[in-house]
């Protein structure tokens, strides 16, 4: 599985088969995000970016909405039947586009 599909997703998120890597769960409490803010946020989302390469398994980036109707970016990976939860965060408007689906060119 190369690509990954937001239903794939949405699937193993209700089947509540989402392992949380301790990066992640730290990721959450620094950034003040609740695990119920990024299961929303995949299930109401889409994949944005993919990255098939990604080790151990192939990840993507999903745009999705909290409970509270804010924009949130969540990484997660799928593999061994799971979902994987890589990291979340509130997208920057400083490196993303107003959509926050398309990034800003990176000055040098």
């Amino acid at each position: 599985m190369d690509t990954i599909k937001i239903e794939d997703i949405q699937a193993l998120c209700n089947a509540r088969k989402i392992i949380w890597s301790s990066h992640c769960a730290q990721r959450l409490i620094k950034r003040n995000i609740p695990k119920a803010d990024v299961k929303n946020a995949l299930l109401n989302g889409e994949i944005i970016e993919q990255y098939p390469t990604d080790y151990p398994y192939p990840s993507c980036l999903v745009l999705g909405l909290t409970l509270k109707q804010l924009y949130l970016h969540v990484v997660g990976a799928i593999g061994n039947e799971a979902l994987f939860m890589i990291t979340a965060y509130y997208p920057n408007r400083d490196k993303w586009m107003p959509d926050f689906k398309t990034r800003k060119e990176q000055k040098q």
